[in-house]
């Protein structure tokens, strides 16, 4: 009975407390099954993963692909190299290209902005490679980019084959749901005018003349839905990258291999249900600036503030947060403007879940030789 009452009290302290995990913890996360081969749902601010099933398998990704494919080409032109208004013209392989299309053809010249909206919107294979050669000159060399970033944001289970996700001639064309999940938050955080575009449901290129809808139906009927690529073939099943912001909370489930299209956005739809539902961003209140006394300064105290934290929690704890404030020992001028004097801890059940610094508010010099010497005559005759 013993052992028994420790293993009883291990859980409650346990379970007591705030579960926190992120994309470098794989560890799974299933509080509910969704119908798909596998699905992360994470905290586009944090990378905090909330739910997480067969996370790492790679498998096949069709169109989601673009999730990489975007990511380089909004990189590209973030680094000035390309413009929005830049005319992109197609090359006769590129207007080869079968599945889903906008039907360019060779020598057709469109403005990279409407490139860009026939990837995202109507997950065009021709333009998604049109847009490949004009960035990296050939789809090979923009899929050598696309496994070489992939390294470098610590997909391990990722391996590119082309840039569209059409893979009835590939062998190795793979990728986790949590390796969509992190190159998806790299986009639609580093690069929020992507979702200037994903959250579009009908639009047109070509002067009006050709008309596209978003293949992503969730941006039409599920609140707060922001993107973000979606993809479907007959190795790959019915897949998605869908992103949705309610209040401050942002959050990217990624579905993959369900079985049809309407399993899987109601499977994307579960997660991010359950996310908004249990989930919400502590952000701590703007408390009243405070003063602290300062030695051998031209001021006796000096303005502090703390520095704004947020942090993403169970909805269940928001407001069970406790703020704990330390400060330096002793304090000499010189105070510069922002420098850290002391430190503000948040906690939860007497658990930190994160810190930030307390600074100055203005800048303080010290005592000058005549300061010090005026003292010291009013000390002699007060005493």
């Amino acid at each position: 009975m013993k052992r028994f009452y420790i293993i009883v009290l291990t859980l409650l302290l346990v379970f007591a407390l705030p579960f926190t995990v992120n994309a470098e913890n794989t560890e799974e996360i299933v509080p509910f099954d969704v119908n798909a081969k596998s699905a992360v749902l994470m905290d586009a601010e944090t990378g905090r993963i909330l739910y997480a099933k067969n996370s790492n398998e790679a498998l096949p990704p069709a169109s989601v692909t673009k999730v990489m494919t975007l990511l380089l080409i909004m990189e590209h032109i973030d680094s000035k190299k390309m413009s929005l208004a830049d005319d992109v013209t197609v090359s006769e392989y590129a207007a080869s290209m079968g599945g889903s299309q906008v039907f360019l053809e060779a020598g057709e010249s469109l403005s990279c902005e409407d490139m860009l909206k026939s990837i995202i919107i109507s997950s065009a294979n021709d333009a998604a490679v049109a847009m490949a050669e004009a960035v990296c000159g050939t789809e090979e060399a923009f899929v050598k980019r696309m496994n070489e970033r992939a390294k470098e944001l610590n997909m391990t289970n990722t391996n590119f084959e082309n840039v569209t996700g059409l893979d009835d001639d590939t062998n190795n064309h793979l990728i986790s749901a949590m390796d969509i999940a992190i190159a998806s938050r790299e986009l639609i955080t580093k690069h929020p005018t992507i979702l200037n575009y994903s959250c579009i449901w009908m639009d047109s290129i070509r002067n009006g003349e050709f008309g596209l809808t978003n293949t992503n139906r969730l941006i039409r009927f599920y609140k707060g839905a922001t993107g973000l690529k979606t993809g479907s073939t007959d190795k790959a099943g019915f897949c998605i990258s869908a992103t949705a912001k309610r209040e401050e909370l942002h959050l990217i489930a990624v579905i993959m291999g369900s079985e049809t299209r309407d399993i899987r956005n109601e499977a994307a739809k579960a997660l991010l249900d359950y996310g908004f539902s249990n989930f919400a961003i502590y952000e701590s209140e703007n408390l009243q600036k405070e003063r602290l006394n300062l030695l051998k300064g031209d001021k006796k105290s000096f303005e502090i503030e703390m520095i704004p934290f947020s942090c993403l929690l169970e909805k269940n704890y928001r407001d069970s947060v406790e703020i704990k404030t330390e400060y330096k020992d002793i304090i000499k001028a010189p105070v510069k403007k922002g420098d850290i004097v002391g430190e503000a801890t948040f906690l939860i059940n007497g658990k930190s879940i994160g810190r930030t610094p307390i600074v100055s508010c203005e800048n303080v010099g010290m005592l000058g030789f005549f300061d010090v010497f005026l003292m010291m005559i009013r000390s002699f005759f007060l005493t």
